[in-house]
């Protein structure tokens, strides 16, 4: 006897089957004889009608559940199928991978993954309507599922699917998606949101309709014809203004809201002019989204008054046509596409996944970085000198920018404008900024722009092309310039010649070659490869209890902290000549009442010593040191400016390196200046940070720790 019949189940579409196109009849067929998920089925074709998706992308998001639980009968009837039904039917395929993946929380694995979904995105976007569609379905009857496996969903919504449903400007499903993921990953504070929001809705109902009748009666007497409605407020939006500007509850402005609906632009700003001459405006909260459009197309006028009561209300206004487009996004626009007309912002919404597309030479491990950063909202708006339009993730630079325009833009700039005013190609502009870049007719990329020091870059696709421009030049020039670089920073931090034969295993690659040419093209840092050496140095340490970060130099060292060969509990200091670090080489001399002075092994003070003593020389290594802080001579050399020295001491300020002694000495017949300061650093690596940040600095010629006595 078959299943009684639900309301969800896919028997109201077969009673439709004379109705539907021959595509999607065939697959509602294909589905009634196997155990496909019917309730999920069924709402994302009500979700896929609600878009105004085609019988096609109907059809496809059956065959693809057929092709699920049942892949030999998906194998023997896909050969009959169109080659275009297919094709969204391997998209979502691909789609499945990179959940997979994103469940075992490995994204760097899901690389190629990523790069077939997207492309089966651009060559037709309808996989991304069921793509979202059916993350909507299984979040609405998460509720059923156990804890661990609804919190997986949730994730995979909030990280992938919400964020793409807001970046092609779907809000329609966006809106829901955020929603649930919400109440499923922080449960306590959406029920405590939405209890807040209950409590209140008879007085904020009550208010909106007083707010509406005032706006009707002012927008009737202008002669303008509009749609009010109340504005339903979201609990994930609510929650994300909380926290964004600190407020409470109670201090949200836009929970009462109000959307105004009218026939034309022109109505859009006259409507504007009357809600402000009706009711006080709010400085700082009105933004002008018709003018200057999200990247999803978004277009509305937003404004905060103090409406009925001297209570505030958020107004939004727009036109009947661009409440459609704001509502469906990428999907009110894809009948255009069906008709095989161009439409330029249908073609502007995926241009962003074809940049992603594009071949980024031997290394692909940024795709999924770089996608991350496509769909996180906090992004800004630049303007070109012509008015185009780019948008980058926020705190990118104007360098980011050029490449953005174009590779060789990028190849060839020398410097920027940001309206109208130079600035350096580290500035970071905001959000309506006009940027002019200044280029070269023959230019190439610096290899300082690879450095993280330096700042000059922060987009993975500005890095990588960066990087290809240098793998095509010669391979024993990547090699020369990795060999300086290395050798530089050996010098720089006045490290003793060490065996270096393991270190490019430790970073997986073949030969010391290799790791030249890796440090040439800033795919490892100089701080790495020190961080390394300083560990190899160290004996395995047994985990002690944690020791405040900083304290006053001791005149001795805590025993633990120096292992020394035969003996235990030794005082030991450490010596004043070379200034021994964690990680250095280190050997110990048995003093006359001041126990073991720990020096470098190349120090000089040390060789003299074991010329005429050679008895007191012992053996030392250092043990559970890392908790520790210690004192260490830098120099800092370059020509003299005004603010210099403040620039200097402010660096060391933000490495959280403290200033234990400076001196400095004025050349006036050259201009150079040069500046010492003993430091309390952790390690190497703080070290070597603190030096690179150094270096770059204006006027800055070296930067270096001073060697043995």
């Amino acid at each position: 006897m078959p299943p009684a019949v639900t309301p969800s189940s896919l028997q109201q579409w077969r009673d439709r089957a004379g109705q539907l196109a021959p595509v999607m009849a065939a697959a509602l067929d294909a589905c009634a004889s196997q155990n496909v998920p019917e309730a999920e089925c069924c709402d994302v074709l009500d979700l896929l009608e609600l878009l105004g998706c085609d019988a096609q992308t109907q059809a496809a998001a059956l065959w693809f559940e057929l092709a699920r639980v049942a892949p030999e009968v998906w194998k023997a009837q896909s050969a009959t199928l169109p080659a275009e039904l297919k094709r969204l039917v391997d998209g979502q395929q691909a789609a499945e991978q990179v959940w997979a993946l994103h469940a075992q929380h490995a994204p760097d694995k899901a690389t190629e993954g990523l790069r077939r979904l997207l492309l089966a995105i651009v060559r037709d976007l309808r996989v991304v309507f069921v793509l979202l569609a059916r993350q909507l379905a299984r979040m609405r009857a998460a509720v059923d599922l156990p804890i661990e496996q609804s919190a997986a969903l949730a994730r995979l919504t909030r990280d992938i699917h919400a964020p793409l449903a807001n970046r092609l400007g779907i809000w329609q499903l966006k809106w829901e998606l955020e929603d649930l993921a919400f109440r499923f990953l922080q449960p306590d504070v959406y029920r405590r949101i939405a209890k807040l929001l209950d409590e209140r809705r008879g007085d904020r109902e009550k208010f909106i309709r007083e707010a509406l009748t005032e706006l009707g009666q002012t927008l009737e007497a202008a002669g303008i014809r509009a749609d009010l409605a109340g504005r339903p407020k979201h609990i994930y939006s609510i929650w994300k203004k909380m926290q964004r500007k600190s407020l409470d509850f109670s201090d949200l402005y836009d929970i009462r809201a109000v959307r105004i609906l009218v026939d034309s632009v022109a109505d859009c700003y006259a409507a504007l002019g009357l809600v402000h001459a009706r009711w006080p405006h709010l400085p700082g909260e009105f933004d002008d989204y018709i003018a200057r459009p999200k990247a999803n197309g978004y277009r509305s006028l937003h404004t905060a008054v103090l409406g009925p009561s001297g209570k505030t209300l958020e107004v939004q206004i727009r036109t009947h046509e661009m409440h459609h487009a704001n509502e469906l996004g990428v999907a009110a626009h894809w009948r255009y596409k069906e008709g095989g007309s161009s439409d330029v912002e249908f073609e502007a919404k995926i241009a962003w996944m074809r940049k992603l597309l594009e071949p980024r030479g031997e290394d692909d491990s940024a795709l999924a970085a770089d996608l991350h950063s496509e769909l996180l909202e906090d992004r800004v708006y630049l303007l070109t000198p012509k008015g185009e339009i780019f948008d980058l993730a926020h705190g990118a630079t104007v360098l980011d920018f050029a490449y953005l325009v174009h590779t060789e833009v990028g190849h060839r700039c020398r410097g920027a404008k940001v309206n109208g005013r130079i600035v350096p190609l580290t500035f970071q502009p905001q959000s309506g900024d006009r940027v002019e870049i200044l280029t070269t007719k023959l230019g190439e990329p610096s290899r300082d722009w690879l450095s993280p020091h330096h700042g000059y870059l922060t987009t993975a696709r500005a890095k990588d092309k960066v990087r290809a421009w240098f793998r095509r030049i010669a391979h024993d020039a990547n090699v020369a310039v990795g060999r300086t670089m290395f050798e530089r920073e050996m010098k720089r931090l006045a490290l003793p010649s060490m065996d270096i034969a393991k270190l490019p295993a430790h970073f997986h690659l073949k030969n010391h070659e290799e790791l030249l040419v890796a440090l040439a093209l800033g795919e490892l840092l100089p701080g790495q490869i020190s961080r390394v050496l300083q560990e190899a140095a160290q004996p395995p340490a047994a985990p002690v209890a944690p020791a405040p970060a900083y304290v006053a130099r001791p005149s001795s060292l805590d025993h633990s902290a120096l292992s020394i060969e035969g003996v235990g509990n030794l005082l030991t200091t450490l010596a004043r000549c070379c200034q021994p670090l964690p990680g250095d080489a280190v050997r110990g001399f048995v003093t006359k009442g001041r126990g073991v002075s720990v020096h470098r092994a190349d120090c000089a003070s040390l060789a003299r010593l074991m010329r005429t003593d050679p008895d007191r020389v012992i053996e030392v290594s250092w043990g559970n040191a890392a908790n520790q802080a210690y004192e260490i001579d830098i120099e800092v050399r370059g020509y003299d400016r005004k603010g210099l020295q403040k620039d200097v001491t402010g660096i060391i300020s933000n490495t959280n390196a403290h200033i234990i002694a400076s001196s400095s000495r004025l050349f006036a017949r050259t201009g150079e200046v040069e500046m010492r300061y003993t430091l309390r650093v952790r390690d190497f690596e703080q070290l070597s940070t603190l030096l690179s940040k150094l270096t770059v600095l204006p006027n800055v010629v070296d930067a270096r720790r001073l060697g043995a006595a």
